[in-house]
């Protein structure tokens, strides 16, 4: 009994020596040691006996993790609250291990920095992000409706679907019919045009980050690209077959307006020339957008920027560009780039907003005014 007690209290010692041991070693690792420790698991993969594999028990400590510091932003299974807290769903197809967790450890824009969290904690983070939300990819949607119709997916394409479901759903729609910020794709020239499927392929890997073209780029294989371009194809199929239920508005649609008095009305009722020029801002507008897109720029533009001044304690006003608003934080990006912020509490601060005086015709607009106008806007090329 004596010697087992012994046993004991000498295992015990070794176990704790090394859990400090590991604890110290992993504390002075980079963002890039983490990487080779989150993925050391699959090169010993061969090796390894127990039920559960080394991945999974990172993945599970790591989705403890997000629940503790990501959830609240980001989502309970990470679809985030864009444009302030963007979906973290197939993020490492956009960004490398090292990204990421650099991102963790220094922040961004309105992310705060999380420098003490334990670096095998980001470990088993970045094993989690890998995987898809609730454990298992989602099923392309209608598959069952486009069988009744008759229309066929095949295997490649029910891939995409559940690859686009994940990654592209939320900005293009569920049905790639168009979303909150997406296009409709089964209408979009581009895709109408790709016979080979290498101009969808040229989007999904560069992305479009050219003026108010906001797409991140991601790191999908080759194969991944082919059953992305195979469900967008079953898309544009099923879509076509759909009786009565087009969703998409075509550009003939909007062009029953009389231009001659949209430009009247531009210059004079609705005020548009005070802020912007047709040989200035809008140059050749009707040449980078059109259509739907086109009128929804018109009537409120997205992403135009607000300018903000904060006027500190002592008197001294600081203005730039907004770059983030909430009820405890006023932040700004000034004319070196430097981005600045301060508690809401501790300063005066204005916001000059261009979009405010869109909203502010909506109660004014008669559908001549509005069929008028975007005519006039589409002679801007």
């Amino acid at each position: 009994m004596k010697l087992l007690l012994n046993t004991n209290k000498s295992l015990s010692t070794v176990i704790l020596a090394a859990a400090a041991w590991l604890g110290a070693n992993l504390a002075a690792r980079s963002p890039m040691d983490i990487v080779h420790a989150a993925t050391a698991g699959q090169e010993s993969g061969a090796q390894a006996t127990s039920a559960a594999s080394p991945e999974d028990s990172a993945a599970h400590a790591g989705a403890q993790v997000y629940a503790e510091h990501c959830s609240m932003c980001h989502g309970k299974n990470r679809e985030g609250n864009p444009p302030t807290y963007p979906s973290l769903a197939g993020i490492k197809h956009q960004l490398s291990d090292e990204q990421i967790a650099t991102l963790i450890h220094n922040g961004k824009g309105g992310m705060p920095p999380f420098p003490a969290l334990p670096q095998n904690e980001v470990a088993g983070l970045l094993e989690f992000l890998g995987t898809s939300p609730n454990g298992a990819a989602q099923p392309a949607p209608h598959s069952s409706m486009l069988a009744r119709k008759g229309i066929q997916i095949s295997p490649e394409a029910a891939a995409g679907g559940a690859l686009f479901q994940q990654n592209c759903a939320f900005c293009h729609g569920r049905d790639a019919m168009g979303g909150e910020t997406g296009p409709d794709l089964t209408r979009s020239k581009l895709v109408l045009t790709d016979s080979d499927g290498s101009k969808i392929a040229q989007v999904v890997s560069e992305g479009r980050t050219s003026g108010d073209k906001k797409m991140p780029a991601f790191q999908f294989s080759s194969s991944q690209i082919q059953a992305l371009v195979a469900f967008i194809r079953a898309r544009v199929v099923a879509a076509d077959a759909m009786k009565g239920g087009r969703r998409g508005v075509d550009v003939s649609d909007l062009q029953t307006g009389n231009a001659e008095q949209g430009k009247q009305y531009f210059y004079g009722a609705g005020g548009c020339a005070k802020c912007h020029s047709p040989t200035g801002d809008l140059a050749g507008v009707a040449s980078r957008y059109e259509g739907l897109q086109l009128e929804e720029r018109m009537l409120y533009p997205r992403g135009a920027k607000s300018t903000v001044t904060v006027t500190l304690s002592d008197g001294q006003k600081i203005t730039g560009t907004l770059a983030y608003h909430d009820e405890f934080t006023i932040a700004l990006t000034d004319h070196t780039g430097t981005y600045k912020s301060w508690p809401t509490g501790s300063v005066k601060y204005s916001i000059d907003s261009p979009v405010n005086a869109h909203v502010e015709m909506f109660s004014r607009y008669t559908d001549d005014d509005i069929h008028n106008l975007m005519a006039y806007i589409q002679t801007l090329r």
